[in-house]
C-alpha cells in the first residue's frame, strides 16, 4: 500500500527559501558592498589626495608627504575659519535644540488653530535651496538695517541668528517624529502619582526623547558647520567660516592643502558621529 507521503504533490519552493539560497546571499552582499564602495569612494580619494607630494595633481603621484597638513595648520585663514565655524555650529545646535524641542512639544501634544501653518513654516527651510535662503536672508537683513539703523550683515550676531533659523527645522522634524511614538499616558501616570507638569516633562518625557534630541543636536551642528550658501553673503571681516575660507583659497591655489583640510573635517565629523552613536543609537531615530 502506497503511503500518503509518496502520493502528496511536492510543495513549491517559497520565496523565503529562495532568499536563503547561497547564490542569493552572495549577490545581496555584493550589491551592498558596491553601494558602500560607491558612497565611500569620494572620501577615500580626498584622503588619499591629501598625501600627494606634487603641488600640481598628477597620477600616479611621485611620492607622499605630510606637508599639506602643515601648510593648512600654518594658514591663519583656515584656523580662524575653523574656530568661527565651531563656535557658530555649537551655539546654533544648543539654541536650535532648545527652541525646536519646545516647538515640537507644542505641535504634537497641543491642538490649536493654525498648528498646520506653524508646522509648515518651521519645516519650510528643508524644502528651499540653500542659495535661495541665503539671498533671502541677506535681503531681509538689508531691510532690517534700514529700519533699525544698525549693522546686521557682516556681524557675528547676524550670522549666528541665520544659522539658528537654518537648524531649527531639523530638531522639529526629528523630535516630532519621535514624540508621536511616545505614549502620553506614561506622562499622565507620572502626573497622577504626584509629579508636577515640569517635573514629568524633565524626568519622563525628555529621557524618552533623548535619542531624537541627541541626533537633532548632531545634525544641527553638522549642517551649521558645513554650510556655505547661507554664510556666503552674511560673513564679514574677522568672521569668515571654514567653508568660505576653503572657497577663497581655491580661487588662487590648486594644491592638496584643501584635501588635507577636508580630511580633517571628515575625521572630526566622523568621530562626532561615532561617539554619539556609541551612547545613543542613531539608527533608532534616522
Amino acid at each position: 500500500m502506497t503511503s500518503n507521503a509518496s502520493t502528496q504533490p511536492s510543495m513549491p519552493t517559497s520565496p523565503r527559501s529562495i532568499g536563503t539560497l547561497p547564490w542569493a546571499t552572495c549577490i545581496h552582499r555584493a550589491v551592498v558592498a558596491l553601494v558602500y564602495a560607491f558612497m565611500l569612494c569620494p572620501l577615500f580619494f580626498v584622503i588619499w589626495l591629501s598625501f600627494f607630494q606634487d603641488a600640481i595633481l598628477t597620477f600616479p603621484p611621485s611620492g607622499y608627504t605630510w606637508k599639506w597638513y602643515v601648510n593648512a595648520w600654518e594658514n591663519q585663514a583656515f584656523l580662524n575659519g575653523l574656530i568661527i565655524s565651531l563656535q557658530v555650529a555649537a551655539v546654533s545646535a544648543v539654541v536650535s535644540v532648545t527652541l525646536g524641542v519646545t516647538a515640537a512639544l507644542g505641535l504634537v501634544r497641543y491642538r490649536f488653530r493654525g498648528a498646520g501653518i506653524v508646522n509648515t513654516l518651521l519645516l519650510s527651510p528643508l524644502l528651499i535651496p540653500g542659495i535661495i535662503i541665503g539671498v533671502a536672508t541677506y535681503l531681509f537683513y538689508i531691510r532690517a538695517e534700514n529700519m533699525l539703523d544698525m549693522d546686521i550683515v557682516g556681524t557675528y550676531g547676524g550670522l549666528l541668528l541665520a544659522h539658528i533659523c537654518l537648524t531649527i527645522p531639523w530638531t522639529v522634524r526629528l523630535v516630532s517624529a519621535s514624540l508621536v511614538g511616545v505614549d502620553p499616558s506614561i506622562e499622565e501616570a507620572a502626573r497622577n502619582l504626584g509629579a508636577s507638569a515640569p517635573k514629568a516633562l524633565l524626568l519622563v518625557t525628555l529621557p524618552m526623547l533623548r535619542p531624537a534630541i541627541v541626533a537633532a543636536a548632531l545634525f544641527s551642528f553638522i549642517i551649521s558647520f558645513e554650510n556655505l550658501e547661507l554664510s556666503l553673503s552674511l560673513v564679514g571681516p574677522g568672521s569668515t567660516t571654514l567653508p568660505i575660507a576653503i572657497m577663497q583659497y581655491l580661487e588662487f591655489n590648486l594644491d592638496p592643502t584643501l584635501a588635507a583640510v577636508s580630511t580633517v573635517q571628515i575625521v572630526l565629523l566622523g568621530a562626532a558621529m561615532l561617539i554619539t552613536d556609541r551612547y545613543v543609537k542613531l539608527s533608532q531615530v534616522v
